[in-house]
């Protein structure tokens, strides 16, 4: 597991939860592109990663898939209902 080398950023509050959420169930990164782009999210791995570090904004789109993909809810993502 590589160790993430930027510090977090600013840009969205969901990126760290997402990560945190995605590797408690053991999906990679690689897997977890796969399954939002059969959804319709158009990412790449350097726009998950940036997602995840917290630098890249998050659109309600591709929030409402991803938070259907990790099977959370996305006020969960958010930080709503914990």
């Amino acid at each position: 597991m590589r160790i993430r080398k930027q510090a977090l950023g600013n840009r969205n509050i969901v990126g760290a939860k997402i990560e945190a959420k995605r590797k408690e169930l053991g999906i990679k990164q690689k897997a977890l592109l796969t399954q939002l782009q059969i959804k319709g999210v158009d990412l790449n791995a350097s726009g998950l990663s940036k997602l995840e570090g917290q630098l890249r904004y998050v659109t309600d789109f591709e929030l409402k898939v991803i938070a259907e993909v990790l099977g959370v809810s996305v006020n969960w993502l958010l930080g709503i209902d914990e």
